[in-house]
Parts: C-alpha cells; structure tokens; sequence
C-alpha cells in the first residue's frame, strides 16, 4: 500500500505509513491500517480522506516561499494557516518535501512524486541546504569551530556544518549577526537548537537554498513550477552516488 501510496502521488513511503496508522486511508470503503497491506487501484476504489487514487497523475514540481506563520504540512487540528493555503489554485494533490518550522521562511518544494520527494529527504542522500540565520550576539570563532564540528544533540553528534559570518557579519543591531549554515542532514528543528547550543539563539531563520534550488526573485508567499533544466538538477542531486555516511561521533 505504501509502494501504490508513492506511486500515485500522494505522498512518500514514510508519510503514506503515517497516512495509514491515522486511520485517513480506505480499501473499497473499510479503513486500512496494516502496513503489509496490498490493493489494485484498476479494481480497488482506494481513497485518502476520502479523495480517490489514480493511478498515474500529473507530476507537479512547485517552488514556494514561504513565510513565517505558516504550517509545513497538508492540515492542521489547530487550524492554523497551511502551505497549501497559499497555493489556493493549485488543484493537483501536492505536499511537502521535508519541512520548514513554524517560524521559519524560505524555500520549500512541493510536488506528487513519492519516488523522487523519498529520495531527497532520505538522510542517505545528504541533499545540501542552505539557512541564513539571524542570531542574538556575535558569534566568535570559537563558537563557529563548533558548529562545523558538529554540537550534541539528543546525545547524538550532528554532523558537521559550514557557518560563517555573512553581510559584514552583523545584522542591523549591533547585538546581533547574520550567518550562513550549509548543512546536510535535516533533524528536528536543527539550525535552531545548534545555534542555541553555541549561545546565539535565532531571532530569525531563512531558507534559501535547497538543493540546486534557489531563486532570490521570489517574494514570500510566492509560488511558481520548477523549470526543466531546475528539475532535472534535482533528479541528478537526488539519483547521484549516495553520500557518504558521516564519520561515528
């Protein structure tokens, strides 16, 4: 179910099982929860949230800025404002590749290709991202040295990062800096608890790169398709020589 899941688009492997525990997906009308679970989409009806499976939809590769305030997920129970949201023409069943925090900006791709969206977020891959971060204080080189060696967290070692101070090296207050991170891997809200874990906790986060994407034009909120020559850089970024695996801590 999870293999048919990717394949139709409407979500990962990973986010189908999640899509499967939570009771939101139906085999000819009867819940589906079973992980191992098999289905035809050419006999079964099979549907998430009630919205019905095809077979081989449109692909759809978009770009979005998004800004802070908003929900990097498809709904929410709180009801607070989704990507989705800013894509109110979009008809296709797109979702988000990886995520952006709450009170994160920058860029985040959104497409219906299960194969290629379980690549790019697969540890393995080590796909590059690229934060600008705003932070209280100056960090000093001692504190820059520890983040490209990686910090503890959880009782575990990220792995190491590029930073370096960026824009003159401070922001518009003389308390606080701007950085560059460039890192690898994507753990739970990471530039923020790293640069917390140094002293410099982030007054503001920006995404600007992702992969081989990146686009300055584009305004937050604003959205747009990947152009072919961007997708195909991201088909190669995500289908390379998988990456090395970081070096035991």
């Amino acid at each position: 179910m999870q293999k048919l899941l990717s394949a139709a688009g409407v979500a990962s492997r990973r986010a189908a099982e999640t899509l499967m525990r939570e009771g939101r997906v139906t085999v000819n009308g009867q819940v589906v929860t079973e992980l191992g679970a098999r289905a035809d989409p050419a006999r079964d009806v099979v549907r998430v949230d009630d919205r019905r499976v095809s077979r081989a939809p449109r692909r759809r590769y978009m770009l979005l800025n998004k800004p802070r305030g908003v929900v990097t997920t498809r709904s929410d129970p709180q009801r607070r404002r989704t990507v989705l949201d800013l894509l109110p023409r979009v008809r296709d069943y797109i979702y988000p590749v990886g995520r952006l925090d709450y009170d994160s900006e920058g860029l985040l791709l959104l497409t219906n290709d299960g194969a290629l969206a379980e690549r790019l977020i697969h540890p393995r891959h080590a796909l590059e991202r690229v934060y600008e971060a705003v932070v209280r204080g100056i960090p000093g080189e001692a504190q820059l040295r520890r983040l490209r060696g990686g910090v503890q967290l959880d009782g575990r070692r990220t792995a190491p990062v590029e930073a370096r101070l960026i824009g003159g090296h401070r922001a518009r207050r003389t308390d606080q800096a701007r950085l560059e991170i460039v890192l690898r891997e994507g753990r739970n809200r990471q530039v923020r608890r790293m640069l917390g874990a140094v002293g410099h906790p982030v007054l503001r986060l920006r995404r600007v790169q992702f992969g081989p994407l990146r686009d300055r034009g584009l305004k937050a909120g604003e959205y747009r398709d990947l152009s072919s020559r961007e997708l195909a850089a991201l088909r190669t970024a995500a289908f390379a020589e998988d990456a090395p695996a970081p070096p035991p801590a």
